[in-house]
């Protein structure tokens, strides 16, 4: 069963010549940053090896979330649902997002004590954040079997629709005088005297001064390509939709068993709430050492396994020039396989903790691989290496809420202009200065 499908964005016909930046990735990273930047009247060419959208943007979960964030994110993530709510204004298209509010169940390792410890973080920022139990938690969660004595609530989080945000960002920055050409992949970067002077398409050859490589899974092979050392690897996520139903939970729910969140169509989302898979492949050895400290912390909810990606990524090339094919242009869409234990699993525990869900059933199932980072926290820095080089990367699961405002800090870095939250924590020397890198605790 293929993944989702995006709203469809087509190609600009002609290749531009020069423009003030290349965004390197179609994504809602990509998107977003190429949005902000037309917006400031910045000429900017999106560039996509496949489909906007046709990757982890369009198969995540949908969340829009404050909740259970690292802290090192939640001034970005403040930022982003202050984006969120004027921006299908700014836009002019639908997005799907609705404040709904997010349910946090205490489970697993996110119990009442870790969850209300997590709390503290967000004191003080006015998020209407509380711990709920018995008939408030009833009231938000009506006719559920969850059993749950108590859960986070985050009324100000919400949800959007996936296969919406992207395209509607991306045509939105067209509008503001944006190039976005799909099924185009930039094979390498062009520099003069050290500087970013233009990337090589397949397509032919862009004169620019500064580059962002918002590539996701991919932006690991691209900047070893160019000499950055990027430690990024893949996490394999699975996910369902019902259905439409009614009734049914307006709230978001999350709990160790499963995660559900409402879709615009009336049915639900659904995987779940903790498991994810780990291909083992070549660069889990180069990276293991770095990746340590997050196998310790997540080891629970990884489940490791050899499959065909050891021989997909063995095979794929790690230098080319600008004039060979590149693993970008042999695979324009990562659409893996579903876990068919993953989800059989998370529907029998849905189903069983809301009985709602008796009435609904599956449609469709998909994959996505997420772009992890040795500390769960991505990357939006300079490259001080390459003057002109950004990167926006490694969102670990977390990148599609907080998108409209990395795209936003991207923007600032590029142009130079007061950064909207202090970008210090998403350097990109964070991973050879020195530094202490892991994951937060998270409470």
């Amino acid at each position: 069963m293929p993944g989702p499908t995006p709203t469809p964005v087509e190609s600009d016909l002609i290749l531009p010549k020069h423009v003030d930046v290349v965004v390197i990735g179609g994504g809602i990273i990509g998107a977003s940053t190429a949005f902000e930047l037309a917006e400031r009247g910045v000429s900017v060419l999106l560039c996509e090896k496949g489909r906007i959208a046709g990757e982890q943007s369009s198969r995540n979960w949908g969340w829009v979330r404050l909740g259970t964030r690292d802290p090192r994110e939640i001034p970005l993530m403040q930022e982003a649902i202050r984006i969120w709510h004027g921006l299908d204004t700014r836009l002019g298209r639908p997005t799907g997002y609705v404040s709904s509010g997010i349910l946090f169940g205490a489970s697993g390792t996110r119990d009442d004590g870790n969850l209300t410890r997590w709390l503290r973080h967000v004191e003080g920022l006015q998020t209407g954040a509380r711990m709920v139990s018995g008939p408030e938690l009833d009231a938000l969660l009506p006719d559920n079997a969850m059993g749950l004595r108590s859960a986070l609530y985050m009324p100000q989080d919400g949800r959007a629709e996936p296969q919406l945000a992207a395209p509607a960002i991306a045509e939105a920055a067209r509008d503001r005088g944006a190039a976005i050409m799909t099924q185009c992949a930039v094979r390498s970067i062009d520099r003069e005297a050290g500087r970013i002077s233009g990337v090589f398409t397949e397509r032919g050859r862009v004169s620019c001064s500064q580059v962002v490589l918002a590539g996701g899974a991919w932006s690991r092979l691209f900047a070893g390509n160019a000499g950055i050392a990027l430690p990024q690897l893949k996490v394999l996520n699975t996910v369902m939709r019902t259905s439409p139903l009614e009734p049914g939970p307006e709230v978001s729910v999350w709990t160790d068993d499963f995660a559900i969140r409402k879709r615009l169509d009336g049915g639900y989302t659904i995987a779940s709430g903790h498991e994810n898979t780990v291909d083992i492949v070549p660069d889990s050895f180069r990276l293991g050492l770095q990746f340590l400290p997050a196998f310790r912390q997540e080891w629970r909810s990884l489940r490791f396994r050899l499959s065909n990606r050891w021989m997909v990524e063995t095979k794929d090339d790690r230098a080319w020039l600008p004039t060979d094919v590149t693993p970008f242009e042999h695979c324009r869409v990562l659409d893996p396989e579903p876990s068919q234990k993953a989800l059989r699993r998370a529907w029998a525990r849905a189903r069983k903790g809301l009985p709602a869900l008796a009435g609904a059933e599956i449609v469709q199932s998909w994959a996505g691989l997420i772009d992890v980072t040795p500390d769960a926290i991505p990357v939006i820095s300079r490259v001080d290496e390459v003057p002109g080089l950004h990167i926006a990367t490694g969102f670990s699961g977390h990148g599609f809420g907080i998108g409209p405002a990395a795209g936003r800090l991207a923007a600032d870095l590029v142009t130079e202009s007061a950064p909207c939250v202090d970008p210090a924590a998403f350097r990109l020397s964070r991973f050879t200065d020195g530094s202490k890198v892991r994951p937060d605790p998270g409470y």
